[in-house]
């Protein structure tokens, strides 16, 4: 049986890197996207090619180059992201355009493009990386949430619609884990005079010190091997540490104020 062709949307590097080097490892075709190739100029853990989630144009381009070169396209992992904070009166607009545009749009324009030769095949898995703050509205990280909350509707909704095809589409939320999306990630400045100075200024001190205490995302790179392994993927997956999925939980389990109380203490507001 030959070797799956796997296609990762922002793999250069966090946990699309991870992915594409275990199952490369696994005996995988693996292909990633980076949206600047001449800065990655020394990567030869797979294939990268440059794409943008947010241009049609090179989506098309690397989604052909893809079957061009395999003849087939069986998994899509739409992993590329970038993330924002801020509050939502004083976060610019444009920004938050811009993280839908990568975080929501970039997934379903990937999607449209793969899903004809998935039909043609009759087989594909996508797998879409949300997040486990796609389930809950965080202080100071609406935006975020609110594009990873959109993308695990739009998935709970494809599998529906392509499930006649032999295509199945899930949805796997990590917790926190080691990656480089702070680099990349949007603040709303503190503004001196901004009635959110404090509140904003020592969340956002809370949301930095956590960074690189996050988890090795080989964790999501073993659940991806899992999830690609499963004859009938579930709908969602989560990763993380417990208490991560343990949150969940509870926002199912008790009263809407009660866990907003939780979230309040948590982030001391």
């Amino acid at each position: 049986m030959s070797s799956k062709v796997v296609l990762i949307t922002g793999g250069s590097s966090g946990i699309g890197k991870s992915i594409g080097l275990f199952l490369k490892t696994n005996g995988f075709i693996v292909y990633g996207t980076t949206r600047k190739l001449n800065k990655h100029s020394s990567f030869n853990s797979f294939e990268l090619l440059e794409m943008d989630v947010t241009d049609v144009g090179t989506i098309r381009d690397a989604v052909s180059k893809v079957i061009s070169n395999e003849g087939k396209l069986d998994v899509l992992i739409n992993n590329a992201g970038i993330g924002i904070t801020g509050p939502i009166e004083e976060t610019p607009h444009d920004e938050i355009l811009k993280v839908f545009d990568t975080n929501f749009n970039g997934p379903i324009h990937m999607m449209k493009a793969v899903l004809p030769q998935m039909r043609k095949q009759k087989s594909g898995l996508i797998i879409n990386i949300t997040s486990i703050a796609g389930y809950m509205g965080l202080p100071y990280r609406g935006v975020y949430s609110a594009t990873k909350g959109a993308l695990g509707l739009i998935t709970e909704t494809l599998r529906m619609e392509v499930k006649d095809f032999g295509v199945h589409i899930t949805n796997l939320a990590p917790g926190d884990f080691v990656t480089n999306i702070a680099s990349g990630r949007y603040h709303s400045p503190v503004f001196e005079n901004s009635p959110y100075k404090s509140a904003y200024g020592n969340t956002l001190e809370l949301i930095n010190e956590g960074v690189h205490d996050g988890e090795d995302p080989i964790l999501v790179a073993r659940t991806v091997f899992k999830i690609i392994n499963t004859k009938k993927p579930k709908v969602h997956y989560k990763v993380g540490t417990f208490m991560q999925k343990f949150s969940l939980f509870l926002k199912n389990a008790l009263p809407d104020k009660v866990y907003e109380k939780l979230l309040l203490n948590h982030y001391k507001l």
